[in-house]
């Protein structure tokens, strides 16, 4: 239990060249902080830049936080976890939001939000990396594969594959045929 949201931008047409770069741009950011290793202690506000890099390569930015602690029966902006300059240090055990985005005033918005938890990883030292926890495929309709890096794809298909094996079967069992097939056809590699 606990109070929290995500965000999947769609497109139900055709979507514009730059609207498909933009996409990618704010994937590519969001897989990039969410697999990023770093040492503990690290404050939010330190590493938040791997999640805009990919949209400063090419000129872009958004004007929002990059993502907020998560609640627990409280507010859905949590402080004082998050990606902000006063935010706490990222501890293991932590809950926070992930979410780039890009906006173009009137024309177009673009938000990607997972939510994470902080965990340990094996390094030399114990270091922290994120494992995204909210299990909803990207809209593959938006996603320009020849800007992703190999990196990005592996780590987008293998979020694919946990996606499959957690919500497929639970799926199933509520005989939800058409949202199964949704799913596998969502998920594909």
């Amino acid at each position: 239990d606990g109070t929290t949201d995500i965000t999947r931008t769609v497109h139900w047409g055709v979507p514009t060249p730059l609207q498909k770069e933009a996409y990618t741009r704010v994937l590519m950011g969001n897989i990039d902080l969410s697999r990023l290793v770093f040492p503990p202690n690290t404050a939010g506000g330190t590493v938040e830049s791997f999640a805009r890099r990919a949209l400063w390569d090419v000129g872009l930015n958004y004007g929002h936080g990059t993502g907020h602690g998560i609640g627990n029966f409280l507010s859905v902006h949590e402080w004082p976890v998050g990606f902000q300059s006063n935010n706490v240090p990222l501890t293991a055990g932590m809950f926070t939001s992930i979410e780039p985005g890009y906006y173009r005033d009137g024309e177009f918005g673009i938000r990607i939000e997972d939510v994470a938890l902080v965990v340990e990883v094996q390094t030399k030292k114990p270091f922290l990396t994120f494992e995204v926890v909210s299990l909803v495929p990207y809209d593959r309709n938006l996603i320009d594969l020849s800007l992703l890096s190999p990196e990005q794809i592996r780590y987008l298909n293998a979020y694919y594959e946990t996606i499959r094996a957690r919500v497929g079967p639970e799926l199933q069992r509520q005989q939800l045929e058409e949202e199964y097939h949704w799913l596998q056809k969502s998920t594909e590699p």
